[in-house]
């Protein structure tokens, strides 16, 4: 199935040569072809089997695999028709290329990127004043996402709360579409499927560039009928809605009321908090999985 998304594609550099007459200067993907070009498999692990290599270093395909990015996106990168990685594959590509700590300074300046940036300690990306929210919310789920739906930060409660997924995996777009459990964790799936393409979609028109989103939809589309049907409908439920009854395993149905808070600072970035009803079932529930620490039976 086709999947159109005007709002993600790159601006070529195509049109920018027409119209300087010279082609633009690409520091970063000759930082990173120099690079990859000093390394050999045995360096970062590779078996040294398979046919002659008819050039020194690693090929681009291998060095795509070591920082968990499409074999098209960093041709892209190195090609310069893309030259803004988001902090996390910045330093992903650091250590993929074995950089020390000049090269990856050199490496995040090249791509416009604070070099004292440390992308790896997501709760770093998290803006003050969302930080100080979830921390005060002892009686509530709360945690934070980044543009694609990376867990950022969590609290104690929320980290209950999504124990059954947590761990092996911290997007929760690639919960909801790819994991097994995820249709009988959430009871409202289709609404929590919906509210958070809609969401994803939001973000991507706001940051066409960046690169996180445009993985997340490429991988989903690859492995996922139903995000490729729910990205193409283009439903328009808020993300509010998204997470507002869940069945764990350890404490059985829970329904949560959420607000959804963001600041200007972070596009994108949002704090989920979920709060259940005082004196109710769910509250009951909440507070014995607070109190087991989200253990399964």
């Amino acid at each position: 199935m086709r999947m159109h998304v005007p709002s993600m594609v790159p601006v070529g550099s195509a049109r920018t040569r027409e119209d300087t007459g010279q082609p633009p200067e690409n520091s970063l993907g000759e930082f990173l072809r120099t690079r990859r070009s000093r390394l050999a498999p045995t360096d970062v692990g590779l078996g040294t089997g398979g046919p002659r290599r008819r050039v020194d270093g690693l090929r681009r395909q291998e060095v795509a695999v070591l920082a968990h990015v499409s074999a098209d996106y960093y041709s892209r990168l190195e090609q310069g028709r893309e030259r803004h990685p988001s902090p996390r594959i910045a330093e992903s590509l650091t250590q993929a290329l074995c950089l020390g700590p000049d090269g990856r300074s050199h490496l995040f300046r090249l791509a416009g990127l604070n070099p004292n940036l440390r992308p790896d300690t997501a709760r770093g990306q998290v803006h003050p004043a969302l930080l100080h929210i979830l921390d005060a919310s002892h009686q509530a789920a709360a945690y934070v996402l980044s543009p694609c739906f990376d867990i950022l930060a969590a609290n104690a409660p929320a980290r209950v709360l999504l124990s059954p997924f947590v761990g092996s995996e911290q997007n929760l777009l690639r919960i909801l579409f790819t994991h097994p459990r995820a249709r009988s964790y959430f009871p409202e799936w289709p609404v929590a499927a919906a509210g958070s393409l809609h969401t994803l979609r939001l973000n991507a028109a706001r940051l066409p560039r960046d690169a996180d989103i445009v993985d997340l939809v490429t991988g989903l589309s690859a492995g996922s009928a139903d995000f490729v049907r729910g990205w193409e409908e283009g439903a328009a439920i808020g993300l509010d809605r998204a997470y507002r009854s869940v069945v764990h395993p350890a404490a059985g149905h829970i329904e949560l009321s959420y607000r959804v808070l963001d600041v200007a600072a972070v596009p994108g970035q949002h704090l989920l908090v979920g709060v259940p009803a005082p004196g109710s079932r769910s509250a009951e529930a909440f507070t014995y999985l607070a109190a087991v620490g989200g253990q399964q039976p």
